[in-house]
């Protein structure tokens, strides 16, 4: 008799979890805070739906979703709700049933409360990328400064700034240089600035003359701080002359046409376009090429690299307009910051030339590995 009491009441129970419904709440890793994901198995439960909604803290219904037998997730599924969660507030979920009369019935009711991650592990691929080209750029800055030479590959462009300085001293004529269309949020604009600030020292040393047309007002007031230091670091702050920095146009025709009658008029020795480009660029090359001029130009604009080439002795392609600062100022931050650079895009290189000869043999465990989800 104790068995059989013991036995039914095992049944009983067991019966009774069985048709008990299973419902979590929990917060995504990885995210900032702002869903949960919820999950539930209503098997062995009567009704026709199942709702999931959410409550405020008076128990006020502020959001229902609904499943019914339609449903993939009927009787059992998950979602992710994310509708105006806030991070770190706790909220309330209650799972109901309703028959076919929708009667609802509260079956089970939890709390969650979404939280936000400092770091999302899905990305730790990144972070170690990162770290490689952070540490090889502060080892080779700290291995500048130590006297270590590093090397850069000659870029000839640069190398011919003092043959055209020195031949625009010979001939008694001016030096143009032209930093591009764009303002100072352009890299390039910045880039061609920082060129000018080298290629002004080295006129103020010959005691040549400078034009420097600007389309841009931040670029005037720039250009013209750039030229005044860089006659005071060569000892000639008598030199200097404010009116060498001059704005033309906003205008990119306008600008254009202005500077091709400089280069008409003045006919410089030595012509400089180093900056952001656009269809101006092959008319001005082409007029400077017209006047014999030496011509160098510069620009991370694919589209118009071709035409310098064309019509210019020589021309910067691409990141070359940007390694020229480190490259003319051998300055140890910026050295070791593009010899660090270097390096990094060398291990990329060989981390991606290792990842195609795995995925041809089959093994993707890298490709998962960098991977960002």
């Amino acid at each position: 008799m104790k068995h059989t009491v013991f036995i039914l009441f095992l049944l009983t129970t067991a019966l009774l979890f069985a048709q008990s419904p299973i419902f979590t709440i929990a917060d995504i890793p990885n995210d900032d805070g702002s869903a949960l994901v919820i999950t539930w198995d209503c098997t062995g439960v009567q009704g026709e739906q199942f709702f999931v909604s959410l409550q405020d803290a008076e128990n006020h219904t502020l959001d229902i979703t609904a499943f019914n037998r339609e449903s993939s997730s009927f009787p059992r599924g998950s979602l992710i709700y994310r509708d105006s969660l806030t991070a770190g507030k706790q909220y309330h979920f209650v799972l109901a049933s309703a028959d076919s009369a929708l009667v609802r019935t509260p079956l089970i009711s939890k709390t969650g409360t979404p939280r936000a991650q400092w770091f999302n592990t899905d990305k730790i691929s990144l972070l170690i990328m990162a770290l490689i080209l952070a540490i090889s750029i502060v080892y080779f800055i700290y291995s500048a400064k130590g006297g270590k030479n590093l090397y850069i590959r000659r870029i000839n462009g640069l190398e011919a700034m003092e043959e055209s300085v020195g031949r625009a001293t010979e001939m008694g004529r001016p030096i143009l240089f032209v930093p591009g269309i764009n303002d100072l949020d352009d890299m390039q604009t910045i880039a061609g600035l920082t060129i000018l600030g080298q290629l002004a020292f080295k006129i103020a040393e010959h005691d040549s003359k400078l034009l420097v047309p600007v389309s841009r007002s931040m670029v005037l007031s720039t250009a013209r701080e750039i030229v005044k230091e860089a006659y005071l670091k060569a000892g000639r702050p008598d030199a200097y002359d404010p009116d060498c920095v001059f704005y033309l146009t906003d205008d990119q025709f306008g600008y254009v046409a202005g500077v091709d009658g400089i280069i008409v008029r003045e006919k410089p020795a030595a012509n400089f376009y180093l900056g952001a480009f656009y269809a101006e660029s092959l008319i001005l090359a082409e007029t400077g090429f017209s006047s014999g001029a030496i011509q160098t130009a510069g620009t991370a604009m694919p589209s118009q690299i071709p035409f310098f080439v064309a019509a210019c002795d020589y021309t910067l392609i691409g990141e070359e307009l940007f390694a020229a600062s480190a490259y003319l100022s051998k300055e140890p931050h910026q050295l070791g910051s593009l010899k660090g650079q270097d390096v990094g895009k060398a291990v990329f290189l060989i981390v991606l030339i290792v990842g195609i000869i795995l995925e041809i043999f089959g093994v993707h465990d890298l490709k998962n590995f960098l991977t960002v989800h």
